[in-house]
């Protein structure tokens, strides 16, 4: 990645920042301005969560909704508009999960890792903006089990005990695994 790269998408956070500010303050261009350069990022979250394309579209618009509404919180010195609105949309898509019945769990965590989709899908247009090629570099430094975990943890909302019956493993040692492999995430990102 070359020191370009590097300032333009710092440039485009700084932007998406200005954005999510200004709508917060009812400026609705803004807001207009903040959900094309988004939605499709946001989509991505959703879509990687739910792996149903209208719940995510659906859970999208609530995001929205709730972003307008709510983005006079939003604090800039804690964390960027992107990861903010990222949260938003993951705990959105959570809820919806744990509004469905017990019967409707997706596939087990080694066949999550290894599917493909040919087709171009909103969750490949997620990563490629801004802070998701740092984070998937960070990702890919993950020993693969901490890495199953953790992505499982984050994009389901699984807790610590599915994860321990899922993978077959001691309760313990998958919090272990966790918090090591949060601990390393925390430094390569913050490098």
């Amino acid at each position: 990645m070359t020191a370009s790269t590097l300032q333009d998408r710092d440039e485009q956070a700084m932007q998406v920042d200005a954005w999510l500010s200004a709508a917060g303050r009812g400026d609705q261009r803004a807001f207009e301005s903040l959900y094309q350069a988004t939605s499709s990022m946001l989509l991505g979250v959703c879509m990687r969560v739910l792996s149903d394309r209208s719940e995510a579209e659906d859970v999208l618009q609530e995001v929205y909704v709730t972003v307008w509404r709510k983005a006079v919180q939003f604090d800039s010195a804690r964390a960027r508009a992107s990861t903010w609105m990222g949260t938003i949309a993951r705990n959105r898509c959570i809820d919806r999960l744990r509004g469905q019945p017990a019967s409707a769990m997706r596939a087990p965590m080694e066949v999550l890792d290894f599917a493909e989709d040919p087709s171009p899908s909103p969750a490949a247009h997620a990563e490629s903006s801004m802070e998701r090629a740092q984070l998937d570099d960070c990702i890919d430094q993950l020993e693969p089990k901490r890495k199953v975990l953790i992505r499982t943890a984050f994009f389901e909302g699984a807790t610590y005990e599915e994860l321990s019956a899922r993978s077959g493993s001691p309760l313990g040692s998958v919090k272990s695994w966790i918090r090591r492999g949060l601990l390393q995430l925390r430094a390569c990102l913050e490098s």
